[in-house]
C-alpha cells in the first residue's frame, strides 16, 4: 500500500497577510528532514478557506519544488459544489502532485447515495489518487463503512483520513477492510490506537510537534514492539489534547512560532490567535 507512515498536513503560515513562503521552505525541510512519510498542504490545517484561488496554486507550486519529490504530496481538494472539485483537479494535475485529500460535502448534507456519487463523478474525472476525507463533526455528514466500502472499488481511491469520532465505525473498518485501501487516522488522539488494531498511520496536525516521535511510534508499532511504542506514545499523549482547546491550527501555530519554525502565528478571521491563558499552558508543558 503506497499510503502508509505519518503525514503532515501543513499549516500555511501568514506574515502580515501574506503567505510566508521563507517560512513555508523552513517547514518543510524541517519535516522531511525528521523522516515524514508525505505532506498534505492545503487542508483544514492549512486554512484553505481562507486561501485565494492565486496562493492555493501558488501554494501548490512552492510546495512540489520545496520537497522535490522526496515524499508524495496530497493536496487539500474538496467542497460542496461537484462540478467546481471537478474543475479544480486541472489544478492540481498541472502540478504534478500525487494526489487530493478530498473532505466529504459539507453544509448541504447529502445522503449517502450524493456522496458516493460525489466521489465518484470526481474519481472518473482524473488520474490522481484520491484520499476520502470523512470528518463529520465539521462536514454534517458521516460517510457510512458501507458507502467507504463501494467507494473502495473505485480504482483511484486509495484510502482515507479517518476522523468519524466513532471508535466502533473505525473499529469496524479496520477489522473488515477493503482491499488495497488504505485506513490513517485523522483522530490524532487515536493514532496508537489505531496503528494496534491494524491501521496504516495517520494525518495528524499535531505531528508538526516532535514528528520524530510519531515516527518513532510508527516504526516499533510495524516492528510488534508495542510496548514501546507505547512508552513513547505515553509522552506525546500530554500535549495532543491541548492542539486542539482552541479552532486548530491556532495552537499549533503559536507553538511553531515558539519553536522558531515559522516567523508569525498570525492566522486569518474568521479564526483568532490563542488566548493568553492557552499560551501560558503551552508553555509550561513544552517547555518554551
Amino acid at each position: 500500500m503506497a499510503l502508509t507512515g505519518v503525514f503532515v498536513p501543513l499549516i500555511t503560515p501568514f506574515k502580515n497577510d501574506k503567505v510566508d513562503f521563507n517560512s513555508y521552505k523552513r517547514m518543510i525541510d524541517f519535516y522531511l528532514s525528521k523522516g515524514v512519510h508525505g505532506l498534505i498542504p492545503l487542508g483544514t490545517t492549512g486554512e484553505s478557506p481562507t486561501v485565494s484561488d492565486e496562493e492555493y496554486e501558488e501554494i501548490i507550486e512552492k510546495t512540489m519544488e520545496y520537497t522535490n519529490d522526496v515524499v508524495p504530496v496530497y493536496v487539500g481538494l474538496g467542497g460542496n459544489n461537484t462540478k467546481k472539485v471537478k474543475e479544480q483537479l486541472k489544478i492540481a494535475e498541472k502540478h504534478k502532485v500525487k494526489g487530493i485529500l478530498s473532505v466529504s460535502p459539507y453544509y448541504s448534507r447529502p445522503d449517502q447515495r450524493g456522496i458516493y456519487e460525489h466521489f465518484k463523478a470526481i474519481a472518473e474525472a482524473t488520474y490522481l489518487d484520491i484520499i476520502l476525507y470523512n470528518i463529520p463533526y465539521r462536514t454534517g455528514r458521516n460517510i457510512e463503512n458501507s458507502t467507504i466500502h463501494k467507494l473502495a472499488e473505485l480504482k483511484n481511491i486509495v484510502g482515507i483520513k479517518d476522523a468519524s469520532g466513532d471508535i466502533s465505525q473505525t473499529t469496524d473498518l479496520l477489522l473488515n477492510r477493503p482491499k488495497d485501501f488504505s485506513i490513517l487516522t485523522g483522530e490524532d488522539s487515536l493514532f496508537y490506537s489505531t496503528l494496534t488494531l491494524g491501521g496504516d498511520g495517520g494525518i495528524l496536525a499535531s505531528a508538526h510537534i516532535n514528528p520524530e516521535s510519531f515516527i518513532k511510534v510508527y516504526n516499533e508499532v510495524i516492528n510488534n514492539n508495542h510496548k514501546a511504542a507505547l512508552e513513547t506514545w505515553k509522552e506525546l499523549y500530554k500535549f495532543i489534547p491541548m492542539l486542539f482547546e482552541q479552532p486548530n491550527p491556532t495552537p499549533l501555530k503559536y507553538c511553531m512560532y515558539k519553536l522558531g519554525l515559522i516567523d508569525s502565528s498570525e492566522v486569518r478571521l474568521p479564526l483568532m490567535e490563542i488566548t493568553d491563558d492557552l499560551k501560558d499552558k503551552l508553555d509550561k508543558v513544552m517547555g518554551f
